[in-house]
């Protein structure tokens, strides 16, 4: 399915194609990836538990995002909130509106289901645009503090500030 063409994007039902293609260009671009979490993605969406989305720019797969309408992770898990997670750009493919793009229709998607949604980001300085982009979004902390490895860290604990060191945050349909 297509959700939007325009200006030389277009975001699109992940397909399996996009698996490898973003897998290597992560690769080439420094990032530990991998096929599986692209496989598993869409698997999920085979089996109604997400819509795994991607993005084109100027007919080459550019990024991706997924939206688990009843997430069964995070500080929402098994609420009934999408949570909207996965999401990456090409850096390639940066500044050109690709990233704005997939957050408006996976946020379009997931205020389909409630009226609120809720994602996660990392806390390292990999993470900082996306930080940035979600605070000017509009969301906001979630209040239960940093989550590591799928669990709140408790004060004083151990963790390592790694992709599984998180802050969830969420936001309320206008």
């Amino acid at each position: 399915m297509i959700y939007f063409n325009e200006n030389g994007i277009v975001i699109r039902d992940l397909q399996q194609s996009d698996a490898q293609i973003i897998t290597d260009e992560e690769i080439a671009q420094g990032w530990d990836a991998s096929v599986e979490k692209y496989e598993m993605r869409l698997r999920h969406q085979a089996e109604g538990k997400s819509i795994s989305l991607a993005a084109e720019y100027k007919g080459s797969v550019a990024g991706y995002i997924n939206v688990y309408p009843n997430s069964e992770w995070g500080a929402f898990a098994h609420r009934g909130y999408p949570e909207i997670m996965d999401f990456g750009v090409l850096a390639k493919y940066r500044r050109k509106g690709v990233g704005s793009k997939l957050m408006d229709i996976a946020e379009q998607i997931a205020f389909s289901y409630a009226d609120v949604v809720y994602l996660g980001v990392g806390l390292h300085s990999g993470y900082g645009s996306a930080q940035r982009m979600y605070v000017k979004r509009g969301y906001i902390p979630d209040g239960s503090g940093v989550w590591y490895r799928d669990e709140i860290c408790g004060q004083y604990a151990d963790c390592c500030n790694d992709d599984d060191l998180v802050l969830y945050l969420s936001k309320r349909r206008n």
